[in-house]
């Protein structure tokens, strides 16, 4: 939770205080360092790498940088969606979800070998090429000025607006006045001298009352934002499907290893499919299914991902062996299909946010939406660890793991009874 705070405190402060003017470049810049220099560290230094201490220090660091990183460009997504036409909005998210699954296979395959082959202190060097290519590449980046752009929509009242402008007014007119008295009074370089200290002052208030009325805009903007039902009510959706469904993963990630005996090459060459798998799904989301309804959507999905759960049952009860279908066929299959529905289910909201997201705070609401989201696995992992925990499955006791899984296909459905949460009519493309 603390670590969701501060990354949805620093989301703010990117969207509402510009460094050298610029509100993304800077702060991607400070990411990518955080993500750079912990692996540099950890590679370099032994001490570093036989302390739990910190190992976990770095790590946290690096675990931060890398999640900065993702929110902004998430940020600077939703503003290329709400710039270009709705028509684009999905070909901009599906490019990003490739790139990023092109480099999950690659992660996968090359991680396996360097597992094997490599040490751990040349795999932490290995770690810091991306970041460096990624802190290179920030170079390119092409942003408008802070100084350029509007100030963010739907923020806090006309009438508040007003009053404010006229009191800064009214303060630079005061402010001024009495200065032209100050100076009309002195002589000489003392005057000249305190004049320019009064104009400094002045600088320095207005820069932090601008910084403080961008913060105070900001917090009014993503209230009014999360109060609109084509936001609020999706979110809210999507923390009760993941509250509601415990997550057996980590449970039959060690059926996997200790009772079917699959080894860690082969889990990560599933992994490697699963990531085919998201790739999968974002293609057929973009290709086919932006205009079918949210409600749809995610209704098809959680039947999808019922099936899921039950090609597991069939792999516990072993009744693949009996039709000739091996053990890794399943959970290769299993990894795709799954990742490809997550997918399906998850694409249409995270578009239609990027589309609604007033401008200014575009990092501040995908902050908030993936730290629900990553709460909400948080819950449904510890819902999943007391199912487990009810049941008797632990390593080495695995005999109710089928009733685990049948509980976990019926609580699969219980999201569908909160459909009605998700606009009527709302697509990946429209809110209507």
């Amino acid at each position: 939770m603390f670590f969701f705070s501060l990354l949805f405190f620093g989301r703010i402060i990117s969207d509402c205080i510009p460094i050298g003017g610029k509100k993304r470049t800077p702060y991607l810049v400070i990411s990518t360092v955080l993500s750079l220099v912990p692996w540099l560290v950890l590679g370099l230094d032994s001490t570093s790498r036989s302390s739990s201490l910190y190992l976990m220090i770095f790590l946290t660091v690096q675990n931060l940088g890398s999640a900065m990183a993702d929110v902004v460009i998430d940020a600077m997504i939703a503003e290329a969606v709400r710039l270009e036409k709705a028509s684009f909005a999905g070909d901009l998210q599906s490019v990003s979800w490739f790139a990023m699954a092109v480099g999950g296979v690659c992660g996968s395959l090359l991680g396996g070998y360097a597992l094997s082959n490599l040490k751990i202190e040349t795999i932490f060097l290995l770690f810091t090429v991306l970041p460096a290519l990624q802190l290179l590449s920030c170079a390119l980046v092409e942003e408008i000025s802070a100084n350029d752009e509007p100030l963010p929509e739907l923020l806090d009242s006309n009438e508040f607006e007003e009053k404010s402008m006229m009191s800064n007014e009214n303060f630079r007119d005061t402010s001024k006045s009495n200065t032209r008295r100050r100076k009309g009074q002195k002589k000489g370089k003392k005057g000249a001298s305190n004049g320019k200290s009064e104009t400094q002052k002045k600088q320095s208030k207005s820069l932090a009352s601008q910084w403080f009325q961008s913060l105070k805009a900001a917090t009014f903007g993503l209230g009014r934002a999360f109060k609109q039902p084509i936001i609020l009510r999706p979110m809210a959706w999507f923390f009760i499907a993941h509250i509601t469904v415990p997550n057996l993963s980590t449970v039959m990630f060690y059926y996997q290893t200790e009772v079917l005996q699959l080894d860690a090459s082969f889990l990560g060459t599933a992994r490697v499919v699963g990531w085919l798998g998201l790739m999968f799904g974002t293609f057929i989301y973009n290709r086919y299914l932006q205009d079918m309804t949210l409600r749809k959507s995610l209704l098809f999905a959680h039947i999808g991902l019922s099936i899921t759960i039950i090609l597991d049952m069939v792999l516990v009860s072993r009744a693949n062996v009996g039709y000739g279908v091996s053990d890794k066929t399943m959970v290769l299959f299993g990894s795709a299909l799954g990742d490809a529905i997550n997918q399906l289910k998850f694409m249409p909201f995270l578009i239609l946010s990027g589309r609604l997201c007033p401008p200014g705070i575009e990092g501040t609401l995908f902050a908030l939406f993936m730290s629900i989201n990553n709460l909400g696995n948080t819950v449904g992992s510890f819902m999943g660890a007391g199912l487990a925990s009810l049941l008797g499955i632990s390593s080495g006791s695995f005999e109710n793991m089928f009733m685990g899984l049948a509980i976990q296909v019926f609580c699969t459905y219980i999201p569908v009874l909160f459909l009605f949460l998700i606009p009527k009519e709302a697509t990946g493309v429209s809110a209507s």
